[in-house]
């Protein structure tokens, strides 16, 4: 089986306590009762009574009981069967209370057939079922399209890849892909599996799996993400990392971990359906006991039965899973992934959010920020990078960046020497070029006071010394993220206090955060010293998130309320993280904080939804207000039960609309083979192009393109029957 068969396999097992991917099976067995049902009513003598009219064939009463026997066992067997499981794993539920109640209905009427004289329930007993097979139908419905996008993630992988073997390209299953494959990726097409960019270059859409809205630039060396979209450029691509290793799989994998996993709320809503059917067979009995002394056993047996049906648990069981897997999923592909649904509820109520610095409210590379110097600029630039060329700490590397930028020509060294903790030399054009900290300053006696302000700012300051004198120096300093003040600011106007890590000077730090409004920091702090700080704000009575990069951090993550990884890109398998943000964004922190809350409150709506509606309808089932003519048939308290889940999946799926999950381009298929006359179009060559719905048509001629736009039905239908065929034969 593929990858993408077992993933879906398992994506089938979400279930709650219904069997959602039986949706048709309740329609064909819904059909089956109603086409039995309309004999059923005629032959009933209360409707007879009731219109005025009158049938009664030979047997009447046992061609009832046999239409009525069918009805039973064969469009009840999901309540029935559903009885028997529940009853054997002694844990009471929904199908016990639905199945009892068909089955009371059943076994008085046959009583009333074959030894007792009596009034029968046969057409209540198969209305009852019409009504709970319709509700669980539409039901079935609403749960599987609030539940599948598990599913609908897995489906945004391609399944076939074109792969270069031999000097030939061939088309494969992407299942049979391997890790050093090479594929070939047209303008267009999908990304087949996550790997490296050898050839060419293009923009590439990951929308549907980080979120990320605008299209990347990918070239030579550059990390691809199976399932992306690739833009107009064709890609050679090296695969590095196939089948379950790949981004999404890991991906799909977490999602379902965190659906599947329990959290408080999730475990108060148990109990409580749980308690539910209690209380619906207590309420039964007493209302089958009150009504039998007042109304006779007629009416009591049928109050008794309505209670059983409309005080299925069912919305209540649904009210939290449902909401999880829509939020879990829609958040999935906007780049945050949740590990661990209790941490995650807990979100919501974080008063503290502490940030390491380095990585995560800044880029973590230098730049080039201040240049001063005695001779010219551009002579000074070209000594420096040709010195600094040689070498590979990150300053230097910064540097040499800086000047490639501005055009700076650099100059071929003689005689380099790195110069441990203080620098570096050369000799540049006969002239001896010294570059380094203050060490290298304090050796040779130069004033450097007229550097306070830089050093003020954490700037990293770089001193060049030509000929023995001070030609110049530079001042380098972590660039702070755009993103980073955005977030900061939307954080501090929801009310939570902001902290900052670094493992950088005093003045570093304080710039940064004065930089960005943070309210507090702490400076030269080692990795190990991180969680000693976490543990004092949570002793001062905060419930604290930390955000860092997930491996430095780790300790740190893993001490707080709420553990924050950020930045992991296709890496999303860290242990020490509650939630992962696959981009490097401080804003998805807000974000996410949004999210729980937006969760939680859905979960709190579905449950007063699901509690408020049985606290309504047990005592109009129970007959509390017939004396002032209100009063509940069993097949409408079978419809309101099941209109009562329809609400609480409904209800969930608004979490989609707070943040789309589809964002971006939508995806377009590129036709290379001329729909008129089948020759194969490459897009560089192409006499024409058509854009229509779906698809991007690449065309050998004018000719051939005016033919397709006079007929663009007939083509489209060719193309569709080839693909049809084509996936045919890939399965």
């Amino acid at each position: 089986m593929d990858k993408h068969g077992s993933m879906m396999k398992h994506t089938k097992h979400f279930n709650h306590g219904l069997h959602v991917h039986n949706v048709s099976e309740f329609k064909k067995r819904l059909l089956v009762s109603l086409i039995l049902t309309i004999p059923i009513i005629i032959l009933s003598e209360m409707i007879q009574e009731w219109f005025g009219f009158s049938f009664k064939p030979l047997f009447q009463k046992e061609i009832l009981f046999a239409l009525s026997l069918i009805v039973y066992f064969y469009s009840g067997y999901p309540f029935l069967k559903g009885l028997i499981d529940e009853t054997k794993k002694l844990q009471p539920g929904m199908m016990t209370l639905v199945g009892t109640a068909i089955s009371v209905a059943f076994i008085y009427s046959s009583w009333t057939v074959f030894v007792a004289k009596g009034r029968d329930f046969f057409w209540e007993l198969v209305t009852l079922i019409d009504a709970m097979l319709l509700g669980h139908w539409m039901e079935a419905k609403s749960v599987l399209g609030a539940s599948k996008a598990l599913e609908e993630l897995v489906k945004i992988m391609p399944v076939t890849a074109h792969v270069l073997r031999s000097n030939a390209v061939i088309e494969v299953p992407v299942s049979e892909l391997k890790v050093g494959d090479i594929v070939i990726v047209k303008p267009g097409e999908k990304i087949p599996s996550d790997g490296t960019v050898i050839e060419g270059n293009s923009l590439v859409n990951e929308s549907l799996l980080t979120g990320e809205s605008k299209p990347i630039p990918k070239v030579i060396g550059d990390s691809v993400i199976g399932g992306s979209i690739n833009g107009e450029g064709s890609l050679k691509i090296r695969v590095e990392r196939t089948g379950e290793e790949t981004y999404l799989m890991q991906v799909v994998k977490l999602v379902k971990q965190a659906q599947e996993s329990k959290s408080k709320t999730q475990d108060l809503a148990n109990k409580a359906a749980a308690m539910l059917f209690y209380i619906a067979a207590t309420a039964s009995l007493v209302t089958y006991s009150s009504w039998l002394s007042i109304s006779g056993l007629e009416f009591a047996f049928e109050r008794a039965v309505t209670v059983l049906v409309v005080a299925c648990p069912h919305a209540l069981g649904l009210a939290i899973p449902l909401t999880v897997a829509v939020s879990t999923s829609v958040m999935a592909r906007n780049g945050i992934l949740v590990r661990n649904r209790r941490a995650f509820e807990k979100m919501r109520i974080v008063n503290a959010i502490v940030f390491d610095k380095t990585g995560t409210l800044t880029k973590g590379s230098f730049i080039v920020t201040d240049i001063v110097s005695s001779i010219p600029k551009e002579e000074f630039l070209s000594l420096v990078s040709s010195v600094e060329m040689n070498s590979e700490h990150v300053i230097a590397k910064a540097i040499v960046s800086y000047a490639k930028e501005n055009n700076i020509r650099m100059i071929r060294v003689e005689e380099f020497k790195s110069l441990p903790g203080a620098g570096a030399y050369g000799r540049v054009g006969g002239r001896e070029v010294y570059i380094g900290g203050l060490n290298i300053i304090r050796k040779i006696g130069i004033d450097v006071s007229d550097l306070k302000e830089l050093q003020e700012q954490g700037k990293t300051t770089v001193f060049v010394i030509v000929d023995g004198r001070l030609a110049g120096f530079l001042g380098l300093s972590d660039e702070i993220r755009e993103e980073s003040y955005e977030a900061v600011k939307k954080l501090k106007e929801l009310g939570l206090r902001v902290y900052m890590l670094t493992g950088d000077s005093e003045s570093v730090a304080k710039w940064v955060a004065k930089e960005l409004g943070i309210d507090d920091y702490f400076s030269q702090i080692t990795p190990d010293k991180k969680v000693e700080k976490i543990k004092s704000l949570k002793g001062i009575g905060l419930n604290v998130a930390m955000v860092g990069d997930g491996v430095n951090d780790a300790p740190a993550l893993a001490t707080a309320d709420v553990g924050v990884a950020i930045g992991a890109g296709t890496d999303v398998a860290i242990e020490s993280a509650d939630i992962i943000l696959v981009k490097n964004d401080p804003r998805d922190v807000v974000k996410a904080i949004d999210f729980s809350k937006k969760t939680y409150a859905k979960m709190v709506q579905n449950l007063i939804w699901a509690v408020g509606y049985n606290v309504i309808t047990i005592p109009l089932a129970a007959g509390a207000f017939y004396n002032y003519g209100i009063s509940l048939p069993p097949a409408l308290g079978a419809l309101i039960m099941s209109m009562s889940t329809i609400i609480v999946a409904l209800n969930s799926q608004i979490l989609k609309k707070h943040y789309p999950s589809e964002i971006g381009l939508k995806e377009k298929k590129h036709i290379f083979k001329d729909p008129v006359c089948g020759m194969n179009v490459k897009p560089e060559d192409a006499q024409g192009k058509v854009e229509h719905e779906d698809y991007v048509i690449y065309f050998c001629s004018r000719h051939c393109q005016e033919e397709f736009s006079n007929n663009i039905k007939r083509y489209l239908q060719k193309l569709e029957k080839e693909e049809e065929v084509l996936h045919e034969h890939l399965h």
